[in-house]
C-alpha cells in the first residue's frame, strides 16, 4: 500500500485501541494528499520572479477572495491585489506588514503561509483553499528579490524581445524560434510537417474558405520545389475570396445582421457595409487603415463615401422598432453598445462591468467608463425612429448610394438594383453633454463628464488628440499603446492555430488568461506595427511557419502532459467553421456561386420556423429564395436576429446579438443530422454523383475522384474497398427499388439529370463521403 511508510513513522501498532487507529489513519491520509497537492515541487524556481506571471495568479486564486478588489467581501481591511494595499501597516497585527521587501522572515504574509498554527494559517484551512510548496518558495524568493509590484501585463507597452537560439533546422521563420523554445523547456518535441495533402487542405480553408480542386492538389503534390508552399500561400491571399473568409471573423464582431433586432426585428440595408469589410481585406488595407475608418471614417481630412461607409462599424447594434418604448432609454442603450463592442473589439477588455460602478476587477472607474461612451454620444439619432410600416432599412445618419457611386469610388459593391441603397452610418452634427449614469439608469444623471479614456490604459492627452472619434482612433495607433497590435494579432494568431497566444481572447483583463507566449506576442505585436500593419504578411509568417505545417497527430505522452496543446509542439485538430462546412459542401459538388458582395440571400430552411417566432409583424414569413442564390457562400445567409439560420446555429455561428471575438465549440447529434439530412447536402451529393456519371470512368474511379474533392487527399487501400463495398450493397438495393432511387435523386432544386439505380447509389456513397469526420475537420 502506497501509504504503508508512513505508519512505523508515528507509531501505529496493530495492538492499539480502534478509535486512535482510526485518528492515525485520518492523519496519515491528510499527510499523504498534502504531498500530493504539493506535486509541483520539483519543478525549477525561476532565476527571476516576476509579479505577473509567477505571483499575482497565485493570490488571484487563492488570495483576493478575501483580500481583493470586492471591498464588500474585504476582510482585515486588507487588500493584496495592490502595492499600496500590500504594503501599508496591517490593521490587526500590531504594525507589522504583508511584504517586506528583502525580507521574508519579516513579511506577514510569508510568516502566515510557512506556520504550523491553523488559527493563523493563510489561507485558513476552512477555506479548503492551499498554496503548495512550490509556490510558496516561489513568494520567497520574490520577496527576496525586492516583492516588485507590476502593472497588469497587458497595460506594459510590448518591448523588443531577442528571438531564442534554438539551434536545427526546424524553424521556418522567427515564429518557431519562440514556439521551439517553449517546446524544450517542456520536455517536448516538434511534430513531423504535415503531408502535402493535409497541408494543403489546411491552408486554403484557413486562408479563403474552399476545398482545394483537383488540379491544386496535383499539382501541389508533384512540385517538390522548397517554394512549391509559398507560392501557394501567395496565391491563395490574392484570391478574392480571402477578403471574404477575413470577413467572416470581423462580421462577428463587429456584430453584423440583416435585421434590427429586438422583438419586432425589421429589415435593414448594411450589407454594403460588409461589402467593403470584404474589400477592405482583398485589398489588404493596413489595420490602421481599417480601424481609423470604422471608428472615424467620416471624420478623417479627405472623407469621402467609401471612408464614411466604413464607420456602418458604429451602427450595426440592435435598434428597437416597437412603437411605446422610451425614447432616450434605448438612445442611450445604443451608445453603450458602440462603447462595449468598441471595448472588446479593439481593446479587449470588459468596458461593460464599469457602467454600474467602478470595475471590480480591472482599472476602469466608473467615470472613466462614461469618458469612452462621450465619444459615442454626439450622434442626431433616435432611440425609437419609427415602427416597421413607417419606420425604414436605415436609420439616420445614413449614407445613400447610388449607380453612379458604384460604377465610381464605390465599384466594389455589388449593387444590381437601379435605385438607392441607404446604410447607417456615424454623422457628428450635435455637441450633446455626456453623463455619468448613476447605477447605470439612463434617467439618473450624475457629473458631466468629458471625453476621455480609462487613463491606467493608456493616457488620454487631449492636446495630442482631438476630442472626436478621431481622436479617439489616433489614441489606440499611437505605438506606444499597450493592446491594439497585442489585441490584433493575437486574435489572427487564434484564427489559424485555434487558440490565441492568449486564450481569452475578448479579455486582456485581470481576470483573463495570461499569455502561453509572451515573448512571441510582444515580438509579433512590434513586427506587425513596426511592418506597416500589413495584415497579409502577417497571414503568411503565421502559415509559413513550421509550427503552422506540423501534423496534428499526437502521442500518448504529449496528450497527458500537454492536452490542450499549450506549448504548440502539433497541430490543434479542429472542426471547420459553420459557414465553411456549407461552402465545402457546395464548392466540392460543383454548385458554389462564386460571386462576391451583394444582398443576402434566403437558401433552404425548414419550414415555419420564422412564423413561430415573430411578433406578427416585419419580417414574419421566410420566403426562399431560387436559382443561383442559393448556391452563394454562407457568409450571405440572411440573418434575422430573433431566428438566425438554424444550420449555421448548429455548427456554433454567431447570432449577432451582440460583439463576439471567439465562437464557442460544441459537438452535438443535431450536427450529424444536419450533414446526414439537410437538403443542401443531400442536393450536393446528388449533384456531384450526377456530374461524376457523365465522366467515362469505371466506379472505383469515381468514388476515388469524389473523395478527392471532399476528403481532399486519395483514399487508402482499405478505404477504397470500403467504399466499393458500400457502393455495390446500394447498388443491389436501389437495382430493385426504383422508387426509392427516384426519390432520393429528387433532393433539391438544381436541374436533375435522368434517374438512375447507378447515380442513387453513387449518392448514397458520397453522402457517406460528407459523414466522414475528415470532411468537416482541417
Amino acid at each position: 500500500m502506497i501509504i504503508s511508510p508512513f505508519f512505523s513513522n508515528i507509531g501505529f501498532e496493530y495492538s492499539q485501541p480502534i478509535m486512535y487507529k482510526r485518528i492515525c489513519y485520518i492523519i496519515v491520509i491528510q499527510l499523504f494528499l498534502f504531498s500530493c497537492r504539493s506535486g509541483n515541487d520539483s519543478l525549477s524556481i525561476p532565476d527571476e520572479i516576476t509579479y505577473n506571471f509567477h505571483i499575482r495568479p497565485i493570490l488571484s486564486d487563492r488570495c483576493f477572495k478575501c483580500h481583493g478588489p470586492d471591498a464588500n467581501k474585504r476582510k482585515a481591511e486588507f487588500r493584496l491585489d495592490t502595492e499600496e494595499g500590500a504594503f501599508a501597516i496591517l490593521k490587526k497585527t500590531k504594525g507589522s506588514h504583508a511584504f517586506v521587501a528583502g525580507k521574508p522572515e519579516e513579511s506577514e504574509a510569508y510568516l502566515r503561509l510557512t506556520t504550523a498554527d491553523t488559527s493563523m494559517q493563510m489561507p485558513p484551512p476552512s477555506s479548503n483553499l492551499k498554496v503548495t510548496a512550490y509556490e510558496t518558495e516561489l513568494i520567497k524568493k520574490w520577496i527576496e528579490q525586492g516583492a516588485k509590484y507590476q502593472k497588469h501585463w497587458a497595460l506594459i507597452a510590448p518591448v523588443k524581445q531577442a528571438i531564442p537560439e534554438t539551434g536545427g533546422n526546424w524553424p521556418k521563420n522567427e515564429i518557431d524560434n519562440f514556439v521551439l523554445d517553449k517546446i524544450n523547456s517542456a520536455d517536448l518535441e516538434p511534430s513531423e510537417e504535415a503531408t502535402p495533402e493535409q497541408l494543403l487542405r489546411r491552408v486554403c480553408f484557413d486562408i479563403v474558405g474552399l476545398p482545394p480542386p483537383l488540379s491544386l492538389q496535383d499539382k501541389f503534390t508533384e512540385d517538390h520545389s522548397d517554394e512549391a508552399y509559398g507560392k501557394i500561400v501567395d496565391s491563395l491571399l490574392s484570391n478574392k475570396s480571402y477578403g471574404e473568409k477575413m470577413g467572416i471573423y470581423w462580421l462577428d464582431v463587429a456584430r453584423y445582421a440583416d435585421t434590427h433586432g429586438y422583438q419586432d426585428d425589421g429589415l435593414r440595408t448594411m450589407w454594403p457595409w460588409r461589402d467593403w469589410v470584404i474589400h477592405a481585406f482583398n485589398e489588404n488595407y493596413s489595420y490602421d487603415k481599417f480601424l481609423k475608418w470604422q471608428l472615424a471614417g467620416d471624420l478623417i481630412p479627405d472623407a469621402n463615401k467609401e471612408s464614411i461607409l466604413a464607420t456602418g462599424f458604429n451602427r450595426n447594434h440592435k435598434i428597437t422598432q416597437e412603437g411605446g418604448v422610451i425614447d432616450e432609454e434605448y438612445r442611450v442603450e445604443y451608445v453603450r453598445d458602440r462603447t462595449n463592442t468598441f471595448g472588446k473589439a479593439f481593446l479587449a477588455l470588459t468596458l461593460e462591468c464599469a457602467q454600474c460602478h467602478d470595475h471590480k476587477y480591472d482599472p476602469i472607474p466608473q467615470k472613466d467608463y462614461y469618458r469612452t461612451t462621450a465619444f459615442f454620444n454626439q450622434m442626431p439619432e433616435k432611440g425609437y425612429q419609427g415602427d416597421i410600416y413607417s419606420g425604414t432599412p436605415a436609420d439616420p445618419p445614413r449614407l445613400t448610394i447610388t449607380n453612379e457611386d458604384v460604377s465610381g469610388i464605390l465599384n466594389f459593391i455589388n449593387k444590381k438594383d437601379s435605385m438607392p441603397v441607404k446604410v447607417m452610418v456615424m454623422k457628428d452634427t450635435v455637441r450633446r453633454p455626456t453623463y455619468l449614469l448613476k447605477r447605470g439608469a439612463y434617467d439618473q444623471h450624475g457629473d458631466i463628464v468629458s471625453f476621455g479614456l480609462p487613463t491606467d490604459v493608456f493616457p488620454f492627452d487631449t492636446v495630442q488628440y482631438a476630442p472626436n472619434r478621431l481622436g479617439l482612433a489616433h489614441w489606440m495607433l499611437n505605438k506606444e499603446h499597450p493592446l491594439t497590435s497585442r489585441v490584433f494579432v493575437n486574435r489572427m494568431w487564434q484564427e489559424f492555430f485555434g487558440r490565441g497566444l492568449v486564450k481569452t481572447s475578448g479579455d486582456f483583463g485581470m481576470q483573463g488568461e495570461l499569455p502561453t507566449h509572451p515573448e512571441l506576442l510582444d515580438w509579433l505585436a512590434l513586427d506587425f506595427m513596426n511592418n506597416g500593419w500589413n495584415i497579409k504578411r502577417l497571414v503568411k509568417q503565421m502559415v509559413i511557419s513550421a509550427t503552422y505545417r506540423q501534423s496534428a497527430v499526437s502521442s500518448k505522452n504529449k496528450l497527458a502532459s500537454d492536452p490542450e496543446n499549450v506549448f504548440l509542439s502539433r497541430f490543434t485538430r479542429l472542426r471547420l467553421t459553420s459557414e465553411t462546412v456549407r461552402d465545402h459542401v457546395l464548392a466540392s459538388s460543383g454548385l458554389l456561386v462564386n460571386e462576391v458582395g451583394g444582398p443576402s440571400v434566403k437558401p433552404y430552411q425548414p419550414k415555419g420556423i420564422w412564423e413561430a417566432a415573430t411578433s406578427g409583424r416585419g419580417l414574419s414569413k421566410y420566403i426562399q429564395d431560387h436559382d443561383e442564390k442559393l448556391y452563394r457562400k454562407t457568409m450571405y445567409t440572411f440573418i434575422k436576429r430573433t431566428v438566425p439560420p438554424p444550420s449555421m446555429l448548429v455548427f456554433d455561428a454567431s447570432n449577432r446579438d451582440q460583439c463576439e471575438v471567439k465562437r464557442i465549440r460544441t459537438n452535438t447529434p443535431l450536427q450529424a443530422l444536419v450533414m446526414m439530412n439537410d437538403p443542401q447536402v443531400l442536393e450536393a451529393a446528388r449533384v456531384l454523383s450526377e456530374r461524376l456519371i457523365k465522366n467515362n470512368s469505371e466506379p472505383e474511379e469515381k468514388l476515388i475522384t469524389a473523395f478527392r474533392l471532399i476528403i481532399n487527399r486519395k483514399p487508402v487501400s482499405s478505404e477504397k474497398k470500403l467504399l466499393m463495398n458500400f457502393y455495390d450493397s446500394e447498388m443491389e438495393t436501389l437495382t430493385k427499388n426504383k422508387e426509392q432511387s427516384e426519390k432520393l435523386l429528387n433532393s433539391g432544386e438544381f436541374k436533375k439529370a435522368k434517374p438512375s439505380a447507378i447515380t442513387a447509389a453513387l449518392m448514397k456513397t458520397v453522402m457517406m463521403i460528407y459523414n466522414m469526420d475528415e470532411a468537416i475537420v482541417k
